[in-house]
């Protein structure tokens, strides 16, 4: 589709636009902001999708160390995204896709190439209009694609970045294209306070709305990050000196968790506020359930203690999604989940590793790639096993629990993946075929895929059916040549991709609890739909728990 035919269908269906940019300070809260209005005018019977613009070169996130970035979000059409996509999803329970998340370096990458073939025909090649064109074209593809009532654009970094200035200017632009009236500009800010004065500092605001108006793009909302709250005097200032409407500054105060921020929003009128200036008429925002949903975490009547076993636990958001979903299994039973953060690398003997896992009513290994860490990762297994504490293996994890299973049950001693160990004399993780001699990037088995359930397995009685389909993010695969004897050996295969008869979810009988998936469930987990395979491990943890 080109440019102007996208353009047309966007205005045909008068679809509305919501950009929101940060100032001041990085690490706001900018997606949790743009996942909170998603579902607040979700509820009010809208059809929105939430996107992000990126300004790092990397294509996608799929290669960057998660020390760096966190966590990889898959998405069903195997889109590696940043992790804002998680939020995004969570919240509006939407299903996203490979449009709804671009880097610079992607809109760099189609703009070279294009003039490669000669697409620019000799002309020469600019970030303005060449860069910004794509960056429009792309921030366009979501209305065509999805037919929404309201498209929320997130754009990444703080105003001020140089590398942000293509996508400031492509936001500037689109007003033009879709009509000011389809267009809404929030801002987000922080206002520091000065503990020893007492006082709330506004002028890093207003010097952030200012270089933001020197770009051409004066804000409609703004939205205020503080720790304390915001007395009105204070807004009104900030609404004379920022030139927004007195109704238009919200006060988005640090919340006591991630899931009370949509309804602190609504108490301050977001949704009118958003609604007014896009011209919307809409009935009023409905959070019933996401109240009751709110209620049940902030009070549960249970709480159990889950050790993640791990390699990149110095940064909590590398495992994002897997810890929202444990919460999201916590509110499922009417508990509140503590997470035990547990360096894989310093479970160095089957001792240490028992004392430190001592307290763990259950164990989870998240995915992660590399050598670093594995065999304390195997240490947690095997006293998983031994111990009959319920272990939930996502991806890695999986491939974890049969390596344990191989190594200390089979009694194939060196057992290993080949990819921690090339040499490994019984790889029962093995490299797909398919995958050898490629790049890095973008290679991964990602994305959507079909698994066949066993009949009478966890993973049934969890899911309720026979079929289910989940996200895939890996290379390295359960090596079928072992397949044979790991089942002789009481190893349950509980669940096959039928298309390549690849093994997706392994079990093993005579524990509480004891399962592994090569696929990653966290990515499809709500706060009010627990995936079923969380909701399941912290209700065995619970159970184990009060069998001690």
């Amino acid at each position: 589709m080109s440019d102007t035919s996208a353009t047309n269908t966007a205005n045909q269906k008068k679809t509305k636009y919501i950009f929101i940019t940060g100032g001041v300070v990085s690490g706001l809260g900018k997606g949790i902001a743009a996942a909170s209005i998603g579902l607040i005018l979700k509820s009010r019977g809208l059809k929105v999708v939430n996107q992000k613009f990126d300004p790092y070169l990397n294509i996608d996130p799929g290669t960057m160390n998660p020390y760096q970035h966190g966590e990889v979000f898959v998405t069903d059409d195997g889109a590696e995204t940043d992790l804002d996509l998680g939020h995004y999803e969570r919240f509006t329970d939407a299903t996203l896709s490979q449009s709804s998340n671009t880097t610079s370096g992607r809109v760099y990458m189609s703009v070279l190439q294009k003039e490669r073939e000669g697409g620019y025909h000799g002309g020469t090649v600019q970030v303005i209009p060449n860069i910004t064109e794509e960056i429009l074209r792309r921030m366009l593809l979501s209305t065509t694609e999805t037919n929404a009532d309201v498209i929320i654009t997130e754009i990444g970094g703080t105003v001020g970045d140089i590398e942000s200035l293509p996508f400031i200017e492509a936001i500037r632009q689109i007003k033009y294209q879709v009509g000011e009236e389809n267009c809404c500009y929030m801002h987000l800010t922080l206002v520091p306070y000065m503990k020893k004065a007492g006082e709330i500092k506004t002028k890093p605001t207003q010097h952030s709305v200012k270089e933001l108006q020197e770009l051409g793009i004066q804000p409609d909302i703004l939205m205020l990050r503080s720790d304390v709250l915001i007395d009105q005097q204070t807004r009104e200032r900030l609404a004379l000196f920022c030139n927004v409407g007195k109704d238009c500054v919200i006060q988005n105060t640090t919340a006591r968790s991630i899931y009370e921020v949509p309804l602190n929003m609504e108490k301050e009128h977001l949704g009118d506020a958003v609604c007014k200036v896009l011209g919307l008429t809409t009935p009023p925002t409905a959070l019933s359930e996401w109240e009751k949903m709110v209620d049940v975490f902030n009070n549960p009547k249970e709480q159990v203690n889950i050790c993640l076993v791990g390699k990149y636990v110095e940064l909590h958001d590398a495992y994002l999604s897997v810890v929202e979903s444990l919460i999201h299994g916590g509110i499922a039973n009417d508990a509140r989940v503590t997470i035990d953060w547990v360096d894989a690398e310093l479970l160095s003997d089957d001792d240490t590793t028992a004392a430190r896992l001592a307290k763990a009513d259950g164990i989870i290994v998240p995915g992660g790639f590399g050598e670093r860490g594995i065999e304390g990762m195997i240490r947690a297994a095997k006293y998983a096993r031994t111990h009959n504490v319920p272990y939930f293996g996502i991806c890695l994890g999986m491939q974890i629990l049969v390596i344990e299973y191989a190594r200390h049950v089979l009694g194939l001693e060196g057992a290993n993946s080949t990819e921690i160990n090339p040499k490994t004399p019984h790889p029962v993780i093995d490299l797909m075929p398919d995958q050898n001699g490629k790049i890095l990037g973008g290679t991964l088995r990602l994305g959507k895929y079909e698994c066949a359930v066993t009949p009478g397995t966890l993973t049934e009685k969890a899911y309720g059916s026979l079929t289910v389909w989940e996200r895939h993010r890996h290379r390295y695969e359960f090596n079928n040549k072992y397949r044979d004897d790991l089942k002789n050996a009481g190893l349950i295969i509980a669940g096959v991709n039928p298309e390549r008869d690849l093994v997706e979810i392994c079990e093993v009988p005579g524990n509480r609890w004891m399962l592994g998936a090569q696929f990653h469930p966290e990515f499809k987990s709500r706060p009010n739909k627990a995936g079923p395979l969380f909701r399941e491990f912290i209700k065995a943890s619970i159970e184990s728990q009060k069998s001690r």
